[in-house]
């Protein structure tokens, strides 16, 4: 038995051994061939395990490469046309073409191509192309795509398109969007973020809360046809603005019922202080004991200003709304259209909005 495994563990030893002496072998063939038909600095193929385990050897920083295939990492002066490994493609100048990586992508000075990474894509000046990333694409400035899983940074411009699931964050930007927030100076485009959007200019920011330097923000008090009064904050660009408000019913029906709403909006110039404020938005009142009352409404506002920081409006509204039956939350007679279930209640019906605000 011993003899057996004593056999077997020496037969497994000498099969590395050979599989060893075949991989140098290939490596040398492969070197051999590339020094005979490149220049020094330049290489047709590239191949290896890690660094400086590779045809380029040593010298693999130093070698600029059409092709390079690493089974974990490589090493390169430039990339040229591909570069695939398992995990890490390490570039000290430039990036051309494809690269791609199962974590990291380096380059030490721009990338024009696609780089691709389960991880990061990390470009330390001008990104042209595509970046995409499972977590991060960072670099100097960027002209094509960032996609990431998380975030896409660029320390000066991204002219082109950055999609995050959590943050984009760049100079000046083309189009951001984001699963939660977008941060840039002057932004050409759109910028759409599921909570945040922070920009000096940014005529088009479509988030719940949106923080632009030559924007518009204010805080109104309003009211609407179910007798529900709203303290809501509007802010946004010179087109597009978020709304979120609180407020309560003031019905008098012998309980508290409390209010939240939430939307989008634009605003439509006229003529002079006059203008049309266009809005989508969620309302929900509930009294924390009988059930909910939501409502969708399209609000058409009229609106005029009054001086540079008080404006009224009102106007009429489309309403889509849904309640728990049987909980006092009939606040409508007639509807367009309704229908009544065994549970709950929905309903289509015309009602009003109207109010006053203040512009911060």
């Amino acid at each position: 038995m011993f003899a057996n495994l004593y056999l077997n563990t020496n037969t497994m030893k000498k099969s590395q051994i050979i599989l060893a002496h075949i991989i140098f072998a290939i490596l040398l063939t492969v070197n051999s061939f590339n020094a005979s038909a490149q220049s020094d600095s330049v290489r047709a193929f590239h191949f290896g395990l890690i660094y400086p385990v590779s045809s380029n050897g040593l010298k693999a920083a130093e070698i600029s490469n059409r092709f390079s295939l690493h089974a974990i990492a490589g090493v390169s002066k430039n990339e040229m046309a591909l570069a695939v490994s398992g995990a890490a493609n390490i570039i000290r100048e430039n990036a051309n073409g494809a690269v791609i990586s199962g974590v990291i992508n380096l380059a030490g000075n721009d990338a024009n191509g696609a780089q691709i990474a389960g991880f990061a894509n990390v470009i330390k000046n001008e990104a042209s192309g595509a970046q995409i990333a499972g977590f991060m694409n960072l670099s100097g400035s960027a002209k094509g795509v960032q996609i990431a899983g998380f975030t896409n940074l660029a320390k000066n411009d991204a002219g082109g398109l950055q999609i995050s699931g959590f943050l984009n964050k760049s100079n000046n930007a083309g189009n951001q969007v984001a699963g939660f927030m977008n941060i840039a100076k002057k932004v050409k485009g759109v910028q759409i973020a599921g909570l945040i959007n922070i920009a000096d200019s940014s005529d088009y920011p479509i988030a719940i809360l949106n923080f632009v330097k030559n924007g518009e923000k204010s805080i109104s008090l309003t009211v609407d046809e179910t007798l529900t009064g709203m303290a809501t904050f509007r802010s946004g660009g010179r087109v597009l603005y978020g709304i979120i408000g609180v407020g309560y019913n003031f019905r008098d029906d012998g309980r508290s019922v409390y209010a939240a709403e939430a939307g989008l909006g634009a605003h439509i110039p006229v003529a002079g202080s006059f203008r049309i404020n266009t809005e989508i938005v969620n309302q929900y009142l509930s009294d924390f004991k009988k059930g909910e009352y939501s409502k969708y409404n399209l609000r058409i506002l009229p609106a005029y200003k009054l001086g540079s920081r008080f404006e009224v409006f009102g106007g009429p509204t489309i309403n889509y709304a849904t309640y728990t039956n049987d909980k006092g939350y009939n606040y409508i007679d007639k509807f367009i259209w309704s229908k009544k279930g065994s549970s709950d209640f929905q309903g289509v019906y015309l009602g009003f909005n109207a109010g006053v605000q203040i512009i911060l």
